[in-house]
């Protein structure tokens, strides 16, 4: 449905006086959880990087210990920039006052799984009328 042209010049005034209040946008990136996972993917990275480090010093000092605690750090952080990554992906996410919440699957199944059945379910509702 348009907006009339009252509307319309309601809304950009609106929009203009939004976009100038600095305290109001860091607000509303506060509160994005986009913001939060793209963070974590940073802080992720940044580990990655020290637990290579981490890795190639103590191969070069030949403490294999070191070299190991390197390893893990690594692949720990990866595990965590992955799950951060596919929480920024999830369509489910939402901003309600200030929290997220995540949809249960139903019927108490977990996992990729109902994740597949989901989707060919909401197929199966949304195809044509005329190939039921």
């Amino acid at each position: 449905m348009p907006l009339s042209e009252h509307e319309q010049r309601l809304f950009e005034q609106i929009e203009r006086s939004l976009a100038e209040d600095p305290k109001f946008a860091s607000a509303v990136r506060a509160s994005d959880p986009r913001f939060h996972a793209r963070r974590r993917l940073l802080v992720a990275a940044g580990v990655i990087i020290a637990g290579l480090a981490l890795l190639v010093y103590g191969a070069v000092i030949k403490t294999p210990p070191l070299a190991v605690a390197g390893f893990v750090v690594m692949l720990a952080s990866a595990a965590y920039a992955v799950q951060s990554h596919r929480r920024a992906q999830s369509p489910d996410l939402h901003v309600v006052g200030g929290t997220t919440s995540r949809r249960r699957p139903r019927g108490g199944r977990s996992g990729r799984r109902s994740s597949i059945l989901d989707r060919m379910e909401d197929r199966w509702r949304q195809r044509p009328e005329g190939h039921r």
